[in-house]
């Protein structure tokens, strides 16, 4: 499938979606954000793909591995590997979502910080991202760009809102997206919007790099949605864990159990973060290890059923004591 152009994405965002499903707002991009040359990889709509790591015992990433290594089940039935590849050069699509909600007042700066020098170190010429900022709201900040110095400015327009000042609601003049309470952390709405509405149209290497305490408050999706959704965009999800502390008093918080939940399910990780900028910056350096060293296997399913159910993938490592880190499975989506 080709990417999609900014403006058609962009008048899909626009439009508030009716029975309650969320919109993200966004701002308009510019047309030279978007390299009208990039390429994209064509792939058989009858080859599962997956992307994975392999560590060691002590979480070290194991490169230079062959086919002969891995076994691969689809519902506990062995499959048999089409194509298998070591190097991953193919264009890495990437969504930055950044929480910018009450808790992260003391945060978000070094999140921009760090965030900017992430995407300064890992694009190349064929990659692309986007930012999304979320909070009582979700909103695009830029839409799918090679440019670091947009997504750089991008993240910075990221501000604290919770959502006071005695405004009219949002999504009723105040924003794009119903809730109950003009206060709240939109993180399950924002995880669905870069889910099904920018990231399932691209095609090849995926990934969402989430920054937040995992704390949702007033989202109209549950994390089964947000689940749902990153698994159908064939999306890597990781989140890096930053709490300040401090915001949390005696009381600590719990936002951990889900985003370790949706990590899991799609092949991705928590990085626990805290509020110390070295921290964060290591979490940056890790995804970027392994974004940069993932295998990627292909086959063709026994089952060739497109029925829109949920079939679960296992890729085993023969070698004994090597873990492989990949997504659980994927949607057998029916043809349009």
């Amino acid at each position: 499938m080709p990417k999609v152009h900014p403006h058609h994405v962009l008048a899909a965002l626009l439009v508030l979606l009716t029975a309650g499903t969320p919109s993200v707002r966004a701002q308009a991009p510019q047309e030279s954000d978007r390299d009208q040359s990039l390429e994209t990889l064509k792939v058989n709509v009858d080859v599962v793909q997956l992307f994975f790591n392999v560590k060691d015992k002590k979480g070290a990433l194991i490169p230079d591995l062959k086919k002969d290594n891995f076994q691969i089940f689809e519902d506990g039935k062995p499959q048999t590997i089409k194509y298998f590849n070591a190097e991953s050069n193919l264009p890495l699509t990437l969504g930055i979502l950044i929480d910018s909600s009450g808790s992260q007042q003391r945060v978000l700066d070094m999140e921009k910080e760090v965030g900017g020098q992430f995407l300064q170190e890992i694009l190349r010429a064929k990659d692309e991202a986007f930012v999304i900022s979320f909070d009582v709201n979700v909103d695009l900040l830029q839409d799918f760009t090679n440019s670091v110095h947009d997504l750089k400015v991008a993240l910075n327009k990221a501000r604290i809102n919770t959502g006071g000042g005695g405004g009219p609601l949002p999504g009723l003049g105040g924003g794009p997206i119903p809730t109950s309470t003009p206060r709240g952390t939109l993180l399950y709405d924002a995880i669905y919007l870069a889910s099904h509405d920018e990231l399932s149209h691209e095609v090849g290497r995926k990934a969402m790099i989430i920054l937040t305490d995992g704390e949702d408050q007033g989202s109209q999706l549950r994390i089964k949605d947000a689940i749902e959704a990153a698994q159908k965009s064939d999306s890597i999800v990781y989140v890096l864990l930053i709490a300040d502390r401090g915001f949390y008093g005696g009381f600590g918080y719990s936002g951990d159990s889900e985003m370790k939940k949706l990590s899991a399910e799609t092949g991705g990780r928590v990085i626990e973060v805290g509020n110390k900028f070295e921290k964060l910056k290591q979490a940056f350096d890790q995804i970027s290890q392994e974004l940069r060293s993932q295998y990627n296997i292909g086959y063709t399913p026994t089952n060739s059923k497109r029925d829109g159910t949920f079939r679960k993938v296992e890729i085993k490592a023969k070698q004994q004591g090597y873990k492989v880190q990949a997504r659980s499975g994927y949607y057998a989506m029916i043809r349009e």
